[in-house]
């Protein structure tokens, strides 16, 4: 909880510059993450056996919400992925970056591991589910978090090595009918992107090549709080959300770079004890998967950023604005929580580990 809380009052000084000085967006940021730290907190307090008494009827509302959207949501910028429930606007494909991993764990942990062919067909039926409908939406990103998300439930519970060549040999034969019949052209523009940002300096790579600038131009110790030139004269795009990490690498140099990243580490070190420690299958199932999750998307929003990645849409955990992703994040940790709090209480017949 102590790193949590230093990464988000951190956080609150980089969106401050991000932000352009906007003093009502940092109030509500410091809103939202006191109402998320509330939430995580409440989370902890629930035995995790009742987590896993839920999946199955979470998995289930989900599926309908995604089925919903596709019928009945809001569309905004080309994009179906929102609920308009009257007094408020939800994103259901965010559910799952919580119910993906509670689902695959809770289902596995009531088999004998590693799994056999019939339960890892299963699993990935439950995987495939919500990521073919929020890819429909079309929402490329969350898509590849939910399925990464579940697939490590997998990986973890004892996945064959076969299996995993077997996946890639699959997907690298598969690439051409994705590529033709699968991505849209502006996802595909994000992949020629990514390849030679300089082809279209003013157009589809501008973004890329101006955070590289930003990221570049803060060398050890930075421009200094609020004096970025990138990020406060509106060279970056989505300087307080995506980009962030751009705002804080030119403000803070190298130093900033290295003590985010000394932070994560310790908080990415305080769940892998966590999972180590767990007592039960689908516990440390659903520790590992909720652990490496926040790395992927630290590796992703860093990478895009950075450029290695295309641009998919990732919020930097814990420092980008937003409230949804926050709050999903702290319920994640919340959950991590119990299952520390509660492992001297027997929920669970006992597994061998």
């Amino acid at each position: 909880m102590f790193g949590l809380f230093l990464a988000l009052c951190f956080s609150l000084f980089v969106l401050y510059s991000a932000s352009g000085q906007e003093a009502d967006m940092l109030i509500r940021q410091i809103t939202r993450t006191g109402a998320a730290f509330v939430l995580m907190i409440a989370v902890a307090q629930i035995p995790p056996k009742y987590f896993a008494k839920a999946s199955t009827y979470l998995y289930i509302i989900g599926v309908i919400l995604l089925v919903l959207v596709e019928l009945f949501g809001d569309i905004s910028k080309g994009a179906q992925r929102w609920l308009n429930l009257g007094i408020v606007r939800i994103q259901p494909s965010e559910f799952f970056k919580v119910v993906m991993p509670l689902s695959v764990a809770a289902f596995l942990a009531k088999t004998a591991l590693p799994p056999k062919l019939l339960h890892t067909i299963c699993s990935f039926i439950i995987v495939g589910i919500p990521t073919v409908l929020i890819l429909m939406q079309p929402d490329l990103g969350t898509a590849a978090l939910v399925s990464v998300a579940g697939f490590i439930c997998i990986f973890i519970a004892g996945l064959s090595w076969w299996w995993l060549i077997a996946g890639a040999i699959a997907g690298a034969a598969a690439l051409p009918v994705i590529w033709n019949f699968v991505l849209h052209d502006y996802q595909k523009q994000r992949v020629f992107t990514l390849l030679d940002p300089s082809s279209d300096p003013l157009g589809a790579g501008y973004h890329i090549i101006q955070s590289k600038i930003a990221i570049g131009s803060g060398g050890l110790y930075g421009k200094g709080w609020l004096q970025g030139s990138q990020s406060q004269l509106d060279f970056l795009p989505e300087p307080h959300t995506d980009f962030i990490f751009a705002v804080l690498s030119e403000e803070t140099g190298l130093v900033g770079f290295l003590i985010l990243i000394s932070l994560y580490c310790f908080i990415i070190g305080r769940c892998v004890v966590i999972t180590l420690n767990a007592r039960h299958n689908f516990e440390r199932i659903l520790c590992g998967s909720f652990t490496f999750t926040f790395m992927f998307y630290i590796f992703v929003n860093i990478g895009m950023v950075s450029g290695i990645l295309p641009v998919v849409g990732v919020p930097l955990p814990l420092i980008s604005y937003g409230g949804t992703a926050m709050i999903t994040l702290m319920i994640c940790f919340g959950i991590m929580m119990s299952i520390h709090t509660h492992k001297k209480v027997s929920f669970f017949k006992k597994d061998n580990k």
